[in-house]
């Protein structure tokens, strides 16, 4: 009976240990996303805390790649030192995941509080222009998306061009909060008055120029709010992953107890009969 409980402890552990790497590859996944996105937007970031959300979540997956691959091998091959040593790992993922999901949800809530601010503005001002819109974003990690779409030039050798127009492009969007944000930049000026960035251009309209007078072939959304919205997204998916994580440990510190109980009864005495 007690080899039987051992056996299915045992076969318990490994197909955790299995869940264990799909977590630690979602996390991956999560952390490499949020990294390779704040590289692509750096440009609109003030400050760059948000970063360590990502290295703690990648430092975690590597934690619990390892990890699954110990508890698999002990689901094999029983050792007190190994087994001493995979909870220690799993306490370290604990913490990891801890301080990750938590950085997570600090910077999830300053994207979503922004978010809350410039729509009620905007539903309150109906017109947003880059000075108005700086007032808000101050104390923002967001706080410089003004500034690089204010020193726009046009030019494809510019930077701040260059990711001024994949961002309109990419996240289909035009200016910060709408279209009429470019009526107040030094760009707008220079073309007479008369053009929007071709970026701004809706793609279903092909004979679309950025003219003033087909305003209504622009991106009706503006840039803030798509590039908040890929941050949500993206956080919201590393503190779900850790959520799981937090679960698959706990059954794994659970059977990993019950296993190391097991090893610890003592040896009972049966006595002899003899006939």
């Amino acid at each position: 009976m007690c080899c039987l409980k051992r056996n299915t402890l045992k076969t318990i552990l490994h197909l955790i240990c299995q869940l264990l790497w799909v977590v630690g590859l979602v996390l991956a996944m999560g952390g490499i996303y949020l990294l390779m996105t704040h590289r692509h937007y750096s440009l609109f970031f003030s400050q760059n805390y948000i970063i360590l959300s990502a290295v703690f979540t990648l430092c975690s997956a590597a934690f619990l790649l390892c990890t699954g691959f110990l508890g698999t091998w002990l689901s094999l091959k029983d050792s007190r030192c190994l087994q001493g040593l995979f909870v220690y790992l799993l306490v370290v993922i604990f913490c990891l995941g801890s301080t990750a999901s938590a950085l997570a949800y600090v910077h999830f809530r300053k994207v979503f509080l922004l978010y809350k601010s410039s729509y009620f503005f905007l539903i309150k001002k109906q017109k947003f222009n880059f000075s108005s819109l700086s007032l808000f974003q101050m104390g923002s990690e967001t706080a410089s998306l003004s500034e690089v779409f204010e020193k726009y030039t046009g030019s494809s050798q510019d930077i701040n061009s260059q990711t001024v127009d994949a961002t309109q492009k990419e996240l289909q969007c035009c200016g910060v909060s709408n279209y009429t944000d470019w009526l107040d930049t030094s760009w707008f000026n220079h073309t007479g008055g008369k053009l929007f960035p071709r970026s701004c251009c809706n793609s279903t309209f092909v004979s679309c120029t950025g003219s003033v007078n087909q305003y209504w072939q622009l991106y009706s959304e503006g840039c803030q709010i798509k590039v908040e919205e890929t941050f949500k997204f993206i956080l919201s998916f590393i503190m779900w992953s850790c959520l799981l994580g937090f679960l698959t440990e706990l059954v794994l510190l659970t059977t990993m107890g019950r296993m190391m109980m097991m090893e610890q009864q003592p040896f009972k005495y049966h006595p002899l009969h003899y006939s």
